[in-house]
């Protein structure tokens, strides 16, 4: 199938973060970086509430769903769902270390089993037309070196990935926690550019430690793209003007008070929808990182938005801590 998506940008899949309240919020600073949902398990998809698991604002495109699971035909029937949702990719998560997903035989513990992720894959593709595509380590445990990566690169790409979005760290798999294995393990940029260069035909896109658009500027020289992580998610704003640095948009960059306005009109509809106000301003407290009245902003967000009928009038006083009085 022909990649049609452009992946020169995107913001990582991270549970707990990205919901379909963030992934909205984030549209707000880019029409253009690529959108993935948190990983969700096959199971959860195959047995339990499916319209909730997977419903999405069409204002969130490109949006690609990442998927939790090793079996090859759960995810087939899992990849088929997702593609009739109306998701832009199905991505295969090979990479997450925790206790929980390795109990269910998947995230990063696959890395050690690159026969089965190709049969994955291949399934995942005869089920749908769009692209499948795999997010992984650069290893994993004492199964960590160059040979290792290239051995699992290549037989995952004969069973028909094209796309490998690389964490360019290793992760333990026993002795560190999720949080650890995000900081402790060395970033290995250099692994990730020479995977590159030894495949050319295939797209690499890396992740880890990036926070600046220098940086991403910097990846872009080695690879075909960049995919953002915790910052995107703690210092939202650092995505206002990528649309304009990368993809030659011509429009202003949007400030701040605009951004929020335009949140305010979707958290008024969400909640007219029941949705409780507390699960989409979690998502918006990184707005003005780094700004005076920031605490404060906080502060009120997390006192209030909890609180029964609590309206989107608890953002707007909030905000006036940093912004002023409207």
């Amino acid at each position: 199938m022909e990649e049609t998506l452009d992946r020169r940008l995107s913001v990582a899949p991270m549970m707990d973060w990205t919901d379909r309240h963030e992934r909205y919020f984030l549209r707000l600073f880019s029409r253009h970086i690529l959108l993935y949902t948190e990983m969700i398990a096959v199971d959860a998809i195959l047995r339990g509430p499916r319209e909730q698991l997977l419903k999405y604002h069409r204002r969130e495109h490109p949006v690609a769903l990442q998927l939790g699971g090793s079996d090859p035909e759960a995810l087939a029937r899992c990849a088929r769902i997702g593609a009739e949702f109306g998701y832009d990719e199905i991505n295969l998560n090979v990479g997450c270390p925790s206790d929980r997903v390795q109990a269910g035989r998947f995230g990063a513990c696959l890395m050690a089993e690159p026969e089965l992720v190709a049969r994955c894959v291949e399934a995942m593709r005869k089920a749908v037309e769009i692209p499948v595509t795999v997010k992984t380590r650069i290893g994993i445990d004492d199964r960590d070196s160059y040979e290792d990566l290239v051995n699992f690169v290549r037989t995952v790409s004969d069973g028909g990935c094209r796309v490998f979005a690389i964490h360019a760290r290793k992760a333990w798999l026993r002795g560190l926690s999720p949080k650890q294995n995000r900081e402790i393990p060395p970033l290995r940029y250099d692994v990730v550019y020479r995977l590159k260069q030894d495949f050319p035909d295939l797209t690499v896109v890396l992740n880890g430690g990036i926070t600046t658009s220098e940086q991403v500027r910097r990846h872009l020289e080695y690879v075909d793209g960049a995919m953002i992580g915790r910052e995107a998610y703690q210092n939202p704003y650092f995505l206002a003007s990528m649309d304009q640095m990368f993809y030659g948009d011509s429009r202003a960059v949007a400030g701040r008070g605009e951004i929020l306005g335009r949140f305010c009109d979707y958290v008024e509809d969400q909640l007219r929808h029941g949705m409780p106000l507390v699960g989409m301003t979690r998502h918006i407290q990184g707005l003005f990182h780094g700004m005076p009245g920031a605490r404060a902003w906080r502060r009120h967000l997390s006192e209030n938005a909890h609180r029964p009928g609590s309206g989107v009038e608890v953002i707007r006083r909030a905000a006036c801590f940093v912004l002023g009085p409207s």
